[in-house]
């Protein structure tokens, strides 16, 4: 029986100090209830009261646990999130890649067509067009 006295005595030691980190490390914004300073007062004057009202009501629960069963596979955490297009930055570069390639295509073909029909008036007036005039692109 005295054996059983000192295995939870030693239980609620080790759950009053997580119990202590916890709310030391905790930020302010996660803090429910109390101050911080009460929650620490509250588990030290009663660690096992203390400890499971912290633990139950005075912190906000971690957004980014894990949900399921402990034994899980843990598939869901190798598996990356999927990210929205416009939040993608490969995604953005690749478009803005795109579209300069399109615009540059673009301003090639009316280079192009504007020395064609700068060529064709020369040729209409009978002038031979000049190849020296052309900026080099």
């Amino acid at each position: 029986m005295a054996r059983l006295g000192v295995l939870l005595f030693l239980v609620q030691i080790v759950l009053a100090v997580c119990a202590l980190i916890s709310c030391l490390s905790a930020e302010e914004g996660q803090i429910r209830a109390l101050p911080r300073i009460a929650w620490v007062l509250i588990i030290l004057f009663f660690p096992l009261v203390g400890s499971i009202a912290w633990f139950i009501v005075g912190r906000e629960p971690n957004p980014g646990a894990r949900k399921g069963w402990p034994g899980g596979t843990g598939a869901e955490r190798q598996r990356p999130r999927p990210v929205a297009p416009d939040d993608d930055p490969e995604f953005l570069r690749s478009v803005e890649e795109r579209a300069q390639q399109q615009d540059q295509e673009l301003f090639q073909r009316w280079e192009e067509d504007l020395r064609r029909r700068e060529d064709d008036l020369r040729r209409r007036d009978g002038e031979p067009p000049r190849e020296g005039d052309r900026p080099e692109v």
